[in-house]
Order: C-alpha cells, then structure tokens, then sequence
C-alpha cells in the first residue's frame, strides 16, 4: 500500500539536520544513519508491539496515553532529556526497551551500545511525536468532535487497545 510506514515517518519526522546529526554519532553518512534508525525504530516497536501483545498494562496505558490530544502538544515539544521527563508514560515504555534494542543493534551492526543508546535518546521524542500523529489520524478520541466519544472512549480501552497499537505502528488495520 502506498501509506508511510512507521519508519519512514519516523525519519521524515527527524528531518536532514537531526539525521546529519545521528550520522556523525555513528562515524556514516546520511544513508548508513537512515539504515541504523530504521533499524532501531523496528527493533524498538517490535519490542512494543510484543509487551502489548503479551498483556503488558504499562505500554497499554501508554498508547492510551499517547493517543489522548491533550498529550499531542507535549510530545511534540520535548526534546532531549526534558522532553523524555515531560513525556509522561510512554517515554518510561520506550526508555525501558531501549537498553535490550541497543544491545541488539550493536551486535548486529557493530556499533557500539553507548552511541546505538545516544542514537535512541534522540529518537524517543520523535517516536513520541509519530505516535501522536499516527494515533490522532487512526480514529483515536478527538476532543472537538462530541460525536465521536463514544466510538472514540471504546477504542481507546480493553481489547481495542492491541488494534490502535497495531495501527499506530503500521501493517494492522
């Protein structure tokens, strides 16, 4: 299907200047850098995607959180470790599977854990930011629409959740 996948629309949320940047922390060019983040991206929201598959409440509550609009504005916003601390939730979820994925990347690539860590930390807002957008164009609950809340308080709770989840990370429909 033509629509993104969720690693390209992590990379086009990252933009030529913070991908110039990933690419100088690895010692490679745009397109060696632009292979890395694909990479982890997958890494990180597979890893997402199983913890959510498993029943895990906390990443759960954090795509709820996620895809509530109050938290659009937030997610946006943050940058660097401040932006990780004002991210509520999903910020800890994506925090905690980094270590495992940053481990992976580096035996599969070579790089070294500490800079496939340092090329997460600036990730994580940006995986943030997608999150929202996804979640927000998939049917989540809008507040300026008062129709739509009963539909939207349904899918944002129990079973619905994996669905959303499915959704925002691309391949599920």
């Amino acid at each position: 299907m033509s629509e993104p996948s969720f690693q390209d629309d992590v990379l086009n949320e990252l933009g030529d200047d913070k991908l110039a940047e990933i690419a100088g922390l690895l010692g490679t060019d745009t397109d060696g850098a632009r292979q890395t983040v694909s990479e982890t991206v997958g890494a990180m929201t597979g890893g997402l995607q199983e913890k959510a598959d498993d029943g895990d409440d906390e990443v759960r509550q954090a795509f709820a959180e996620v895809s509530e609009p109050p938290l659009q504005g937030v997610a946006t916003l943050g940058g660097g470790l401040g932006g990780l601390l004002g991210g509520g939730m999903m910020a800890g979820v994506l925090a905690k599977v980094s270590k495992p994925v940053a481990n992976a990347i580096s035996k599969k690539t070579g790089i070294p854990a500490p800079t496939v860590m340092r090329v997460i930390e600036l990730l994580i807002p940006v995986l943030m930011a997608v999150f929202a957008k996804r979640a927000a164009g998939k049917g989540a609950p809008t507040a300026g629409a008062p129709g739509s809340a009963a539909p939207g308080a349904a899918a944002s709770e129990g079973p619905g959740l994996g669905d959303l989840l499915g959704e925002i990370l691309g391949g599920k429909k």
